[in-house]
């Protein structure tokens, strides 16, 4: 059966909070953001595993990090369906395969394409990579701003909230986690 949330819905929604969902300026709102929200979270139509297609030829040598910083984050928290917003960095050591750059921005885009918290997020992002490359260390730092803290409850504008995710080599090796900390730094 399905539950799917339809135009008629989000008109209920718009009247619900006292506005007139007939009124011009909000005629075409409810397709809109169903459209929207499709969008939003499209990330569960994705297989991470599939976006990672890895390379052989080229890594064989490379035994250093490889560093993506600045990657968009657009997600909305499961708590309250807030916007939060902010840049993910990804590192790893290969093993023998490398993977497209432009992959490691589509796998934070299909998981920040979900209802998260940040902190899962971080850890999807890294296990996924490990799952997929099996490299020898992967780093993901996510550094967001919250919609939920800083336009209700608490109300803290500019507030950044930084989760990091250190897996394979980098767990144990404190000379590799403070190289990859540097790399990832702005």
């Amino acid at each position: 059966m399905s539950q799917e949330f339809t135009e008629n819905d989000w008109r209920r929604l718009i009247a619900s909070i006292g506005e007139n969902p007939d009124r011009p300026g909000l005629l075409e709102t409810p397709a809109r953001v169903a459209k929207a929200w499709k969008h939003w979270t499209s990330g569960y139509d994705q297989n991470p595993a599939e976006l990672l297609k890895a390379f052989e030829d080229g890594a064989e040598q490379y035994n250093e990090f490889i560093v993506v910083r600045n990657i968009p984050v657009y997600s909305h928290c499961e708590h309250h369906l807030a916007p939060f917003f902010g840049k993910a960095t990804i590192g790893y050591i290969p093993n023998g395969k490398i993977v497209g750059l432009s992959k490691l921005t589509r796998l934070v885009d299909c998981f920040s394409k979900r209802l998260q918290v940040q902190e899962r997020m971080t850890m999807q992002i890294a296990n996924a990579l490990m799952e997929v490359l099996e490299p020898k260390a992967v780093g993901v730092v996510v550094k967001c701003r919250h919609l939920c803290m800083e336009s209700r409850g608490i109300r803290t504008p500019g507030e950044e909230t930084v989760t990091s995710a250190m897996l394979g080599e980098l767990q144990p090796n404190l000379a590799m986690r403070t190289e990859f900390l540097a790399l990832a730094r702005d």
